[in-house]
């Protein structure tokens, strides 16, 4: 018997490196950014957006948000803002001001130029899962998260032409110390991928220490690096209402140097924002909109992202829920924020599911589905979160892909296409009434091509699927992950390059790495 992963496996997809050839464990679709052409749900009247405006600029003006970085107070005070102890607050005149300096579409170039990605202007960026601390498959069940298990799913990231931006960890590596961590998980992010890299703000040495890793893995010197955007962070508010030290420390570190940010409040309905959707998207706009506000007047015109990642809690335990109505209705009340406000939209494609099941499916496409309806620019943890960001897995990871390579297909041009080729008269007129479309030429020339071709779902019949061993979802996906892995071979990296990268690794060890509590 033939089971499904077998029957599947045909030339087409590339491991690696996109202009590497040879053999594949399945068929992707080629690298591409897809450009979202459909109209953004927008749930709000006009009179909705000006009361969530208006609801935000009040937060700011009359009750303030907290900074606990000394810097940022500083900055606040020089440009007229309202400063008692760590609470700032700011007119909304100066807030439009600095918002209008931020660009609505950049670029972020990454090693590899032909990885360049698009930030605004329509394009929809889908990036891996990023920060969990546990690690699932069919094989181990759940464990803290390795250093291997991360560089597993970092492969992942690369392989798949779908994921277009390697976000944070994909897995916390707890068997290498915090102070070390940043240089080993960058160190295989930046040889085992060449698509934009992330820094987590989170004290100075991290932050310096990643642009400088970046800046060696491009071949680039400092005034190159400065040039243009090459990498990001993203960085949560502490909700409700505060912005933390070490993550406004390191914005303002990297928008000096011209590197973007995505600021990205968590706010979860009945928890640390009002129970009510607008009250919550209110709050989350006031958080992201102050610090956008800081950086724009400390760098005018670097790249910023309006993040959402409003979601509801379950009032009967009080634990985070995702993918639920509540949380698609936020993210696209946010993303007509966005358009109000001229900036790019963060989602993201999550779920509270423990394990790769129906729920986890239904409510990351529940998700992911919510980021093409608001316009979203960039949507993190696109592939492989699970247990509502706890837990990371290459089976939800290569499932999710299925998902966003539909989506991808589904705003491919063709479909949406109306040349006479595409009206197809000709083959209508010879089909006719009493004939099929299989035999026709028109059909003959274009049916490897006219449909969508998946490399995780099974189209048989359940007694052709029962006879190919009655494999279910996640373990199709558990052996595409292996096979992945197996035939995964890693971007090509000068020699030199890579030999300078490990130096500084090794040097900035010696120097004890980042400091930390422990």
């Amino acid at each position: 018997m033939v089971d499904t992963l077998t029957r599947k496996r045909r030339s087409g997809g590339r491991a690696g490196h996109a202009s590497r050839s040879g053999s594949a464990a399945i068929e992707q679709m080629p690298w591409r950014v897809p450009v979202n052409t459909d109209r953004p749900t927008e749930p709000l009247t006009a009179e909705g957006v000006a009361a969530l405006h208006d609801g935000a600029m009040r937060i700011l003006e009359d009750i303030g948000i907290e900074f606990l970085n000394e810097e940022s107070l500083g900055l606040f005070r020089q440009a007229g803002c309202t400063v008692s102890g760590t609470n700032v607050r700011m007119g909304r005149d100066f807030v439009m001001e600095m918002v209008a300096r931020a660009p609505a579409q950049f670029d972020i170039t990454p090693r590899n130029p032909d990885r360049r990605i698009t930030m605004g202007a329509g394009h929809m960026l889908f990036g891996n899962v990023s920060s969990p601390p546990n690690y699932w498959d069919l094989t181990t069940g759940k464990i803290t998260g390795t250093r291997e298990t991360c560089a597993n799913l970092l492969k992942l990231t690369q392989y798949f032409n779908c994921i277009h931006f390697a976000g944070g960890y994909p897995v916390e590596p707890l068997d290498i110390h915090p102070r070390e961590r940043h240089l080993d998980v960058l160190f295989d992010k930046l040889s085992l991928t060449d698509k934009v890299a992330h820094a987590y703000s989170l004290g100075p040495e991290r932050v310096e220490d990643v642009m400088e890793m970046v800046r060696i893995a491009g071949g680039l010197s400092h005034e190159d690096f400065d040039a243009a955007p090459r990498m990001y962070t993203n960085i949560n508010s502490t909700s409700p209402l505060k912005h933390d030290i070490p993550m406004i420390d390191g914005c303002l570190r990297l928008i000096r140097r011209g590197q973007p940010v995505i600021v990205t409040p968590f706010t979860l309905a009945g928890a640390m924002a009002p129970v009510t959707m607008a009250g919550a998207v209110a709050l989350s706009l006031a958080e992201a909109l102050s610090a956008i506000a800081l950086f724009q007047y400390v760098a005018p015109g670097v790249g910023c992202v309006l993040g959402t990642f409003t979601s509801n809690v379950d009032m009967k335990s009080g634990a985070p829920a995702f993918g639920t109505p509540e949380y698609m209705r936020a993210t696209q009340m946010t993303g007509q924020m966005a358009r109000f406000y001229g900036l790019p939209l963060r989602s993201s494609g999550v779920c509270a599911a423990n394990v790769p099941d129906g729920q986890a499916m239904w409510e990351t496409s529940n998700s992911l589905w919510a980021a093409v309806q608001s316009g979203t620019n960039m949507v993190y943890h696109a592939a492989g979160w699970l247990e509502g960001g706890l837990i990371a897995s290459p089976e939800k990871f290569v499932m999710d892909c299925e998902v966003i390579q539909m989506i991808q297909r589904y705003f491919d041009p063709a479909l949406t296409a109306t040349t006479p080729d595409d009206i197809a008269l000709d083959a209508i007129r010879e089909v006719g009434a009493n004939g099929h479309y299989f035999g026709c030429q028109h059909t003959q020339e274009r049916y490897t091509t006219a449909f969508y071709q998946p490399f995780v779902s099974d189209w048989r019949n359940y007694e052709a699927w029962a006879l190919g061993g009655s494999v279910w979802t996640a373990e199709r996906a558990h052996r595409t992950y292996q096979d992945i892995l197996a035939s995964y071979e890693p971007p090509p990296m000068d020699i030199a390059i890579r030999e300078e990268l490990a130096d500084f690794v090794a040097r900035r060890k010696a120097e004890g790495g980042a400091p930390t509590d422990f």
